[in-house]
């Protein structure tokens, strides 16, 4: 496949398209609510961790692995910015986990993080999803902002699958939001806009980390390693506890292995 005419556009547009794809992926797994009231836990558990394999595998081949082979060509050691922006990106995303108040799936309000607020257990559930939507969006801006550096087909495709990885778990994300406001008694529609609202920052993160990309091009091995450092916190702090709620465990697992196996085989045969 030949994607050398889309190197001609703006890396900032191109993010802004490819972020836009992934909130309307997340839009769309949103829309389920339209068709199902309750999710099997089975099912929820699986999507969830069908959505922490997926990052997790994009944390290193998109973004790690990239990282370091941008910082040998560059004559950089190789392990400082992956390091260094790596533990950056999960103190960063720790920080605005301490402030910004949500509440995780599947917890009593009681149970909420960030600081304390008045605000109602809906808009806490959807600022949680919002929260993990953050790194998304910025992974896929800060790959597409590689490209003024490194423009080249094979970085391209490697940035077209970080979005089609992302949009892929965003589906179940979509509907892991929406559905179970749909069962504390909120209306389709309003759990539908609150569903699609949650990943509606991703454009915004994505356009951000694009501008920045490319306003301080030496920082690029660190903004990637950044990215996927903040990922990885996501994964480890919410992803994978929600996935593991209840005794359908064994249905996480499988969900996240294929996660993993399914950007894995984007990321190898495509990028």
């Amino acid at each position: 496949m030949n994607l050398d005419w889309i190197l001609e556009y703006n890396p900032i547009l191109l993010a802004l398209i490819a972020t836009l794809f992934t909130w309307l992926v997340t839009a769309l797994g949103s829309s389920m609510v339209f068709f199902f009231k309750t999710i099997n836990p089975k099912i929820l558990n699986s999507m969830l961790g069908f959505a922490a394999g997926v990052m997790i595998a994009a944390s290193f081949w998109s973004l790690l692995k990239p990282a370091i082979e941008m910082a040998e060509e560059s004559g950089v050691t190789p392990w400082v910015p992956a390091v260094v922006g790596f533990l950056s990106g999960g103190a960063f995303l720790l920080l605005v986990d301490k402030l910004l108040p949500h509440l995780h799936l599947g917890l009593s309000i009681d149970k909420a993080e960030g600081i304390k607020t008045s605000w109602q257990r809906s808009v806490l559930l959807v600022l949680a999803i919002t929260l993990h939507n953050i790194p998304e969006g910025l992974a896929v801006g800060v790959a597409f902002g590689a490209l003024a550096n490194n423009p080249d087909t094979g970085m391209l495709a490697g940035a077209i699958v970080l979005a089609i990885g992302i949009g892929l778990q965003n589906f179940p994300e979509g509907a892991a939001v929406s559905i179970p406001l749909r069962r504390e008694g909120f209306s389709r529609l309003k759990a539908f806009n609150y569903g699609q609202l949650s990943g509606i920052v991703e454009p915004i993160a994505g356009v951000l980390g694009a501008y920045l990309v490319l306003s301080i091009t030496p920082l690029l091995p660190y903004a990637l390693a950044f990215a996927a450092g903040a990922m990885i916190f996501v994964v480890v702090e919410e992803l994978i506890p929600e996935s593991q709620m209840g005794n359908e465990t064994d249905y996480s697992t499988i969900g996240a292995m294929l996660g993993f196996a399914t950007m894995m085989l984007l990321d190898v045969a495509l990028g």
